[in-house]
């Protein structure tokens, strides 16, 4: 099914770090690098670096006081201007902070227009996914949003119709914020309620505005929902809604922060899960956007058990060489783990609960459970507005 496939990375994308202790450790990425080289997936797909995006690229969603401020923040930490909401505890200014924001956001562009030019079916930039980022600010722990600067790069190169699905634990409210007027663009966001979690946004009445009213969609999941409400709620909203848009390019954001290990959330969906969802975008681009699939990281603060698994599990998808559930977890990768971090890694590329059992929308529809209840405030939202029954 799938064609040819890139993969995005620069190891200096590690430099990407708020300091110890911060639950941003950039381990996650040279962990799940070790681990897609164990697997052999870099072998089978092209590895490319892209360049740092440049200014002109960073003002398609970026004020520019805002890149001055971050600029001036990676120059001098001790003089972050927190009124741009550099130097606070969630995002605090680092030397190099705008060299290697930049460079995360560079291979987020450069997979997108590899995409769009026909270079590659599939791009994934495992670092990217940065989505908290506004126009004019820092937020939750997100410098540059790429995932909005690769979407914006979109349509300057001529597309008409981008979807982009968001299935990290938080709202995708950057990403939102960037297109809320742009009928150009259509969002979703399967996320953690605002009630129990930041960024407190992304009730499914947030709609877009204007031209773009019916091109953003949030789908506020209660605190707990496991692996088959987490599947239900996916495939109750996003096929239809991207099958009505037809885009001509499928953005998603993968963060691994669902997960019941990760520290910083409140769902309990397991990588098998994350797996399930990884392969349905994939079906998704195939079925509607001919193929075309950029595929980012996001959150994931479990940064051994977690998240190298299951954003390798993402690169196999998209390169055409899926690694099994049920398969061992190489040797040599385990003592990279033990290495770098002193704690033992993962023996298999599962939880233990593949295949995933979940029930279809149609099926067993209950007005009692929150689940259900939170799935049709997203449908009578946002379904009529775009003419789908709800």
């Amino acid at each position: 099914m799938s064609g040819r496939a890139q993969l995005m990375w620069d190891e200096a994308v590690t430099g990407y770090d708020f300091g110890q202790g911060h639950p941003m450790d950039p381990v996650r990425l040279a962990l799940t690098w070790g681990l897609v080289s164990a697997f052999g997936l870099d072998r089978v797909m092209d590895v490319v670096a892209a360049k740092p995006a440049g200014e002109s690229t960073l003002r398609l969603v970026h004020r520019e006081d805002y890149i001055e401020a971050v600029k001036a923040a990676s120059a001098d930490p001790g003089a972050a201007d927190q009124s741009y909401g550099l130097g606070t505890v969630d995002d605090p200014a680092f030397a190099g902070m705008h060299e290697v924001s930049a460079l995360i956001a560079g291979q987020s562009v450069g997979a997108a227009e590899a995409v769009w030019r026909g270079n590659v079916d599939h791009a994934v930039n495992f670092a990217g996914g940065l989505h908290h980022a506004m126009p004019g600010a820092a937020s939750g722990f997100c410098i540059y949003n790429d995932a909005a600067l690769a979407i914006a790069r979109l349509l300057e190169l001529g597309a008409e119709r981008v979807a982009y699905v968001d299935v990290d634990v938080h709202h995708g409210d950057g990403v939102q914020a960037a297109f809320w007027e742009d009928p150009r663009v259509l969002t979703i966001s399967l996320h953690e309620h605002p009630r129990t979690l930041f960024p407190q946004t992304g009730w499914p009445q947030e709609v877009g505005a204007g031209a773009g009213e019916g091109g953003a969609v949030n789908v506020a999941l209660p605190a707990g929902t496991g692996d088959a409400g987490w599947v239900r709620a996916f495939h109750a909203v996003v096929p239809e809604l991207v099958a009505d848009f037809r885009p001509q390019v499928l953005v998603t954001q993968h963060g691994a922060d669902t997960h019941f290990e990760d520290p910083l959330a409140h769902l309990a969906v397991s990588l098998d899960a994350q797996r399930a969802v990884q392969v349905a975008c994939h079906e998704l681009a195939h079925e509607y956007a001919g193929g075309k699939w950029v595929a980012l990281g996001g959150g994931g603060y479990e940064v051994v058990d977690v998240v190298p698994r299951s954003w390798t599990h993402l690169v196999g998808i998209a390169a055409g060489r899926e690694v099994a559930p049920e398969t061992v977890v190489p040797e040599a990768w385990r003592q990279e783990v033990f290495a770098r971090t002193r704690q033992l890694g993962p023996g298999r590329m599962t939880d233990g609960r593949w295949p995933v059992g979940w029930a279809a929308w149609e099926v067993g529809y209950d007005p009692a459970d929150r689940l259900d209840q939170a799935v049709l405030a997203t449908r009578r939202a946002v379904f009529p507005l775009r003419g789908l029954l709800a």
